[in-house]
């Protein structure tokens, strides 16, 4: 395609926008020809925003919609974050690029301390997410940890205005947006395991549009899509979602691959944990593997209670 006009599906909160406007200022810096538009598609993850992720269908949310638009041609592509994508696919749809990632791990913005281990006994916590809350209640059990929703600035304000001692965001999020200068701490993922495919975009097209698969192939970065297919394997084989506290993270080291990955109860009372590495050419066989070592654990018990106690809610 060198000519004509190219529609992509976002959401409108700033960080989607940041982020589709990135994607359109790349397909035109190699394709200056071509004119791309953004379609802001409001989903079900927008409307709700007064109830825990968790509690109202997890993952799928934020993409259902923009999807369903893209099935219908009324968009050439979406662009996602990839951590908010399901496992599955929807028929006739696929992964069509993946960009370089940003910095995969979570953030500490803190008050009144410069690392996890230095907060107060029962510090109160914000995050949006079981994965962070279960793993820093296995850290530190005493915390208080406490449902945060909103835009990135919205989440921020909230260490003031609900008095809490510290939120805990993707640093990916923060530094595209310009919040960088307020982390506190950028966290090692040994100590708190990121979200599958955190701080990836998730380019989303048409099988069948081969035209759009080709102008997305001047954005494709190889290595991040290695990592994050061998994370999403371990993901679609567990069929986890924002219900379950389920975390992967793989690093590419020349041909090598290495994976870490976890799950955990909620409240942190029990977390399985396990690393393996294994050939770069074959990165879900190696997500795969990690997620059927975790199983034979014990860990699929887990998610498979979880998303049916979810069901029932």
């Amino acid at each position: 395609m060198t000519s004509g006009t190219i529609r992509i599906g976002t959401r409108g909160s700033q960080l989607a926008l940041w982020q589709a406007n990135w994607v359109k200022d790349q397909i035109q810096a190699h394709l200056p020809d071509i004119s791309v538009e953004l379609a802001v598609i409001k989903t079900s993850g927008d409307k709700i925003l007064d109830v825990p992720l968790a509690k109202v269908g997890g993952k799928g949310l934020f993409v259902k919609e923009i999807e369903e638009a893209l099935l219908a041609e009324d968009i050439h592509m979406a662009v996602h974050s990839m951590k908010d994508m399901p496992g599955e696919i929807p028929e006739g749809l696929c992964i069509a690029a993946i960009p370089v990632r940003e910095n995969p791990c979570d953030a500490l913005i803190a008050r009144n301390v410069t690392k996890i281990e230095d907060l107060p006994q029962g510090a109160s916590i914000g995050t949006s997410s079981l994965r962070r809350g279960s793993q820093m209640l296995y850290l530190r059990p005493d915390l208080d940890i406490r449902p945060l929703r909103g835009n990135i600035d919205t989440r921020i304000k909230k260490l003031e205005t609900e008095n809490l001692d510290a939120v805990i965001l993707a640093a990916a999020g923060m530094m595209r947006l310009g919040f960088g200068d307020q982390i506190t701490a950028k966290i090692d993922p040994q100590t708190l395991m990121p979200a599958v495919g955190q701080g990836a975009l998730c380019i989303e097209a048409r099988k069948n549009d081969a035209e759009t698969a080709d102008l997305l192939s001047a954005i494709h970065h190889a290595d991040t899509a290695c990592t994050v297919l061998a994370e999403r394997a371990f993901l679609k084989r567990l069929q986890g979602g924002c219900q379950v506290p389920i975390a992967a993270y793989a690093q590419k080291m020349g041909r090598e691959l290495t994976i870490n990955a976890m799950v955990a109860e909620i409240d942190g009372s029990v977390m399985y944990r396990e690393q393996m590495q294994g050939s770069a050419d074959d990165p879900e066989k190696l997500g795969f593997a990690v997620a059927g070592r975790l199983i034979e654990r014990g860990a699929g018990d887990i998610v498979q209670r979880l998303i049916e106690e979810a069901r029932q809610t």
